[in-house]
């Protein structure tokens, strides 16, 4: 079943901190690890350095936002205190705020006191992978900041979640997710809620492929759809081989995305990501 375009707006407005965004083209959010441990670029990126290099590669390459994560969150990760992901992140996102003024930097994190932090040092989206479910108090801070609020779709936490994938039905879970969080940012009136179904997360491979194939479906909520399925293992499981040659299959599933209602590409490539959405866009128009 395929949701007809007529149905949606083309375009979707989002209060940045007192600054509108309008979403009507589909965009690109550069992914920052600032971790040892992540699956793809782990380590890469563990100086302040490296870490701006890197920024103004995916600013320069034509990413919207930049997305800074100081935990990982691949399965069975550890979880690290507190105390050692602000390390990671205090002088990344100051250094970042300073040298690119105007540029939308977002956090990745799913703990309250993280977000208020960063949000009081400038960041400007927060990117929440539990959507509420880790800690309560998160949605209250980012609607305190008027900043934007990414929710994703996950079960459990990082080092459970790929035991619960037992789903009646996987897309009527996952909206009844979104509507669950839609009423609690209602609650303590966060209005620009954008939603990710958590490719990987408390999913299995056949399912992810289930959620690609169905992601129109989520487009009756309205609002934006970010998708991160950039060098995931639903592409280099399937192809038999690794993270580091899996770009080739990651355009493919962005293709795919687009074409199925995505607003935004959450990705480690921003060059080829670009490239897919000015295919796209030439497609569709």
């Amino acid at each position: 079943m395929e949701v007809k375009d007529t149905f949606f707006p083309k375009k979707k407005v989002l209060n940045v901190r007192g600054n509108i965004w309008t979403i009507d083209s589909p965009v690109v959010m550069g992914i920052l690890n600032l971790t040892p441990d992540s699956f793809y670029d782990g380590g890469k990126h563990d100086s302040v350095l490296l870490a701006l290099n890197k920024t103004a590669e995916m600013y320069d390459s034509g990413a919207k936002i930049v997305d800074l994560g100081a935990m990982s969150s691949r399965p069975g990760a550890d979880l690290i205190s507190e105390a050692e992901e602000w390390s990671r992140l205090q002088c990344v996102i100051t250094a970042i705020k300073k040298e690119f003024p105007g540029q939308m930097v977002s956090i990745d994190t799913f703990r309250a006191e993280i977000a208020r932090r960063s949000l009081d040092l400038g960041a400007d989206i927060i990117n929440d992978i539990s959507g509420g479910q880790l800690d309560s108090g998160i949605m209250n801070i980012v609607a305190q900041c008027h900043a934007p609020y990414i929710a994703m779709h996950m079960r459990g936490d990082v080092s459970t979640m790929q035991a619960l994938t037992d789903y009646d039905n996987l897309m009527l879970d996952s909206l009844d997710h979104f509507i669950a969080v839609e009423a609690k940012a209602k609650q303590v009136d966060l209005t620009d809620v954008l939603i990710d179904p958590g490719f990987g997360f408390s999913k299995t491979l056949a399912q992810n492929y289930e959620l690609l194939g169905k992601l129109s479906l989520l487009r009756v909520l309205q609002r934006p759809i970010v998708v991160g399925v950039s060098r995931k293992s639903m592409i280099y499981k399937t192809l038999d081989t690794e993270p580091q040659h899996a770009l080739n299959g990651t355009t493919a599933l962005h293709m795919t995305a687009l074409m199925k209602g995505a607003d935004i590409l959450r990705v480690h490539d921003v060059k080829e990501a670009l490239e897919s959405i000015t295919l796209y866009n030439k497609l569709a128009n």
